[in-house]
């Protein structure tokens, strides 16, 4: 946990879920700098303030009450939903001050002040200005923030194409705003999200030329990924009516290879983004048929699973919490593995081999195998004893 000093206060704040071994804050400088410059500047008295792309609830904690506005966050990720709940709580801030919106939710239909937090995703930050531009007008106060290395050309330039003229401030503490003019008479195109391509003819069978669906912000959203392309070489068969878990799914591509090469399993899809849920979901559709049976969960890895009800887990874990270098998500996704599998149940993950998940496998599960391994790349087996 860590304290957020702004000018209405200061806010003790944490990531979520909270860990003793996760080191990093649920702020930083983009967040301060935005904040510092919304109390120096004029704002509509009244109205919807809306946070796109909040990052553990850090500017809607601190806002929350602050004007005679509603807050609205809008977030991909479920991880920040509970942040949000978590830190308006421990702060003594009524939950009704924040109005929590997914991505996949209709944004307000009048936006007053629109306050972005750019993503690492660049069609995510498309997706979000498309959907959000409607509700903008000629009076509306638009600020983003990010660090600099964060905000690049096509960053303006997206702003500027989709709202109207835009600028960036001087740098504070590595951290730059961004500030942009709603143009009411810039032409309105509909935003290009989410993508549909068929996968190559020499992807792995069964998912050669199936259709997959990445709504905006989904890894790799225009291509198979060579870590997924090695995994579906590798993947177990003659699973039978299996309860088998895709975990951090993404764009489901996995789990479908599964269902289609293995029609008795019982798949569960999981991811903490909607968007990949979503994603996920149509993938699913067009690869099975509208009739084929599978479950989608959006959650905190596999909290929602009743511990022992799962045979196997596929996994390919991300190694990247926004802008930071960690493994605490692939850790916890194997805890969490662990936990949901019966026993003799297995956990199969891909990775990238000088990431090491070998060691972490050992010493959560007290096992590891080397199922397959290339140049780039290792598939591990471990086993719930």
């Amino acid at each position: 946990m860590n304290r957020l000093t702004t000018p209405w206060g200061a806010y003790e704040l944490a990531r979520f879920p909270e860990d003793p071994r996760d080191r990093l804050r649920a702020w930083d400088a983009a967040d301060e700098y935005l904040l510092n410059h919304l109390a120096d500047s004029p704002l509509p008295a009244s109205g919807t303030v809306v946070a796109a792309g909040d990052r553990w609830g850090a500017l809607a904690t601190s806002l929350a009450g602050r004007f005679p506005a509603q807050v609205v966050q809008i977030t991909d990720s479920y991880l920040t939903r509970e942040a949000t709940r978590a830190n308006l709580a421990r702060n003594g801030i009524d939950p009704g001050a924040v109005r929590l919106l997914t991505t996949r939710d209709a944004p307000p239909q009048r936006v007053d002040v629109l306050l972005v937090r750019v993503p690492k995703s660049l069609a995510l930050l498309e997706d979000q200005l498309h959907r959000l531009a409607p509700a903008v007008h000629p009076g509306t106060v638009v600020v983003g923030t990010g660090m600099v290395k964060e905000i690049h050309t096509s960053t303006l330039t997206l702003f500027e194409r989709v709202l109207g003229p835009t600028r960036t401030s001087l740098a504070v503490k590595k951290a730059r705003l961004i500030h942009c003019a709603p143009d009411p008479d810039l032409p309105r195109s509909p935003g290009p999200w989410p993508l549909r391509y068929a996968l190559p003819a020499d992807a792995p069978a069964p998912v050669a030329g199936r259709t997959v669906v990445n709504h905006a912000g989904v890894f790799c959203a225009d291509r198979l990924d060579i870590g997924t392309r090695f995994f579906l070489r590798h993947l177990p068969r003659g699973l039978g009516r299996s309860r088998v878990v895709d975990l951090g799914c993404g764009n489901g591509v996995v789990g479908l290879a599964v269902a289609l090469a293995e029609p008795g399993a019982r798949l569960l899809f999981t991811d903490e983004s909607y968007q990949a849920v979503a994603s996920a979901e149509e993938t699913f559709r067009a690869g099975a048929g509208p009739d084929a049976e599978a479950e989608f969960l959006v959650g905190d890895c596999l909290a929602g699973v009743p511990a022992g009800s799962v045979d196997l887990v596929l996994n390919n874990p991300p190694f990247h919490s926004h802008q930071a270098t960690t493994d605490l998500t692939a850790r916890r996704m194997f805890s969490g593995a662990r936990r949901a599998l019966r026993p003799g149940g297995e956990l199969w993950v891909v990775g990238n081999r000088h990431l090491g998940y070998h060691v972490t496998l050992r010493r959560i599960f007290g096992n590891a195998e080397v199922v397959a391994s290339d140049r780039k790349f290792v598939v591990l087996k471990a086993v719930r004893k």
